[in-house]
């Protein structure tokens, strides 16, 4: 079935060669991987989620086609890239090497939480097989089943229309943690990785009344202002919300994240850890009631009308461009949680779980997974220097929560060929 563009068009005319808007998951397994029980896998897994089988094609307007081709699984670390024929054009492939398996999907097409389904389904079948464990159907989407219309409909497109008009005015200037440090000609992107026991952070989460994405950006912050205790910009990390619930969507697939604005104010700087805490939940509480989400959708929606409008190709992925400055000047950095895995059966067989991706317009993101019993925090960011994670784990630190730096990589990712890119 093909599908209509719409909310796509920001993501699509923002990935650039080499700064591709997408997610890479690395899973790395108990034991080296068998490429031939992953092939099968992977084959069987992709049965079940049709809706992200697909192809860039254009009949006047892009969209998405049906693909019907095999995902590739191929073997390595770099992947290949997408939306070409090493990946049988799709948006997503598969890859892996010794103990890993990556998965690398387009944002465009989808974002973490369908991601998640697809990793369970495919844990269920690759788990299954390479073990020879009964591992429980319960919450895995399989293969053979009815697949619900809700999955398949884009209910941005479908209620945009009811959707509030986008709003005026512009959030002030942000500190942007590379300017403020001298960070501009350090251009390595880079990935720090930390680990921390799931149960111990969540102990101290609940002592005060936070969160993981809450209390991982108010940590941030903190780190932000012990290195800049003097900067004028406000100093306001972005954590990303999922829109389904105010769509009343819970199933739909495609990339529907919006965003709390968590500002770090003057006022509450000499808090104790607690009271500032329960002023991220309120600010959180306050964006993410049905309203506030509707209302930030409808800025989503004008933003990639604005783009759309545009008469060429190359006048859009200029428009796109600006948005992405714009969204740097007003955010000092991106906080995202998914939510747990939950599938603790196959998480048994799962030694560590990455998520990889970039910010609009190079800023700081911090990934939080929750697998196979401890959190993992992917730091990525648009230069080298350690000098940002350093101050978030001194406040790790301050705070009595263990954690294991893992490592530090550079962060490479396969690219996206994309129509208007040359």
């Amino acid at each position: 079935m093909d599908q209509k563009l719409f909310m796509e068009w920001r993501s699509l005319y923002s990935s650039n060669w080499g700064r591709p808007d997408l997610m890479r998951f690395r899973i790395r397994m108990r034991d080296p991987v068998e490429g031939e029980v992953l092939e099968r896998a992977v084959a069987r897994t992709m049965e079940r989620y049709p809706y992200l089988r697909v192809e860039l094609k254009r009949d006047g307007e892009y969209y998405l086609a049906q693909n019907d081709r095999p995902v590739v699984v191929s073997h390595g670390l770099s992947g290949v890239t997408l939306n070409t024929a090493a990946s049988n054009y799709h948006l997503l492939a598969f890859s892996y090497q010794d103990d890993w398996v990556i998965l690398d999907i387009s944002h465009a097409m989808t974002d973490g939480v369908t991601a998640y389904e697809v990793i369970r389904t495919f844990l269920f079948y690759y788990v299954s097989a390479r073990y020879g464990v009964d591992l429980p159907r319960e919450g895995v989407r399989l293969a053979g089943e009815p697949i619900p219309a809700e999955e398949w409909v884009d209910p941005v497109a479908a209620r945009a229309a009811d959707l509030p008009a986008p709003g005026g005015g512009q959030l002030p200037g942000a500190l942007v943690p590379a300017q403020a440090a001298g960070l501009e000609e350090d251009r390595q992107l880079t990935v720090f990785s930390i680990a921390l026991d799931e149960a111990a952070f969540m102990g101290f989460i609940t002592a005060h009344k936070g969160s993981p994405s809450t209390m991982v950006s108010l940590l941030l912050s903190r780190a932000l202002h012990r290195l800049f205790p003097d900067a004028p910009e406000a100093i306001r990390v972005t954590v990303a919300v999922n829109q389904r619930s105010a769509l009343k969507a819970p199933l739909a697939h495609q990339c529907l994240v919006g965003a709390a604005f968590l500002e770090y104010g003057p006022e509450m700087r000499a808090w104790p850890l607690a009271r500032q805490a329960a002023a991220y939940r309120e600010m959180v509480f306050a964006q993410t009631t049905e309203e506030a989400v509707l209302a930030g959708l409808g800025n989503q929606v004008g933003l990639a009308q604005m783009i759309l409008a545009q008469p060429s190709d190359p006048a859009r992925v200029a428009t796109a461009a600006a948005i992405d400055d714009m969204t740097k000047d007003f955010t000092s950095a991106t906080v995202s949680y998914i939510g747990k895995l939950n599938f603790p059966a196959a998480e048994e067989y799962i030694r560590d779980f990455r998520l990889w991706t970039l910010g609009s317009g190079g800023a700081i993101v911090v990934e939080l997974s929750a697998v196979g019993g401890r959190f993992t925090l992917d730091f990525t960011q648009p230069f080298a220097s350690p000098l940002f994670v350093n101050a978030f784990l001194k406040e790790l630190d301050e705070q009595g929560v263990a954690y294991t730096l893992q490592d530090v990589q550079p962060l490479e990712t396969p690219d996206v060929a994309l129509p208007w890119k040359n």
